[in-house]
């Protein structure tokens, strides 16, 4: 089955296989198909074409895919046109919600784990 150019995974449940779609996540699909009173346990390969077009209308009624990526990515340039400081923490590529950096943050940035001996060693004067 596929929903707007994306194939849906033929051996997940619905519910699931909704979310390989990009601005679908399991919450939205568990709604959908509350909406349409289809189980959501049931295998894609089970549905009927009338289900089938009918999870394809309520889909394509939401914002997913290119559409998506495009507003967001035209909201992190603005951020970063105006100047904002969660544009700029968006340039250097670090984290733009207020999550700490000194330690637990993984990044571009090359902040990888050391242990406690790779430090700075002594070195004695001959």
């Amino acid at each position: 089955m596929r929903i707007s150019g994306i194939t849906l995974p033929d051996n997940k449940q619905l519910a699931y296989a909704l979310t390989a779609i990009y601005g679908v996540g399991i919450s939205r699909a568990r709604s959908i198909c509350a909406e349409l009173k289809i189980d959501p346990t049931i295998k894609p390969t089970t549905l009927t074409p009338d289900q089938e077009n009918e999870i394809r209308r309520v889909v394509e009624g939401y914002k997913i895919e290119g559409d998506l990526k495009r507003e967001i990515s035209g909201n992190i340039k603005r951020l970063k046109d105006i100047g904002a400081y969660r544009g700029s923490r968006h340039a250097k590529r670090l984290p733009s919600r207020g999550q700490r950096t000194s330690t637990n943050s993984r990044t571009v940035r090359g902040n990888v784990r050391k242990t406690m001996g790779s430090g700075r060693r002594k070195v004695e004067k001959t």
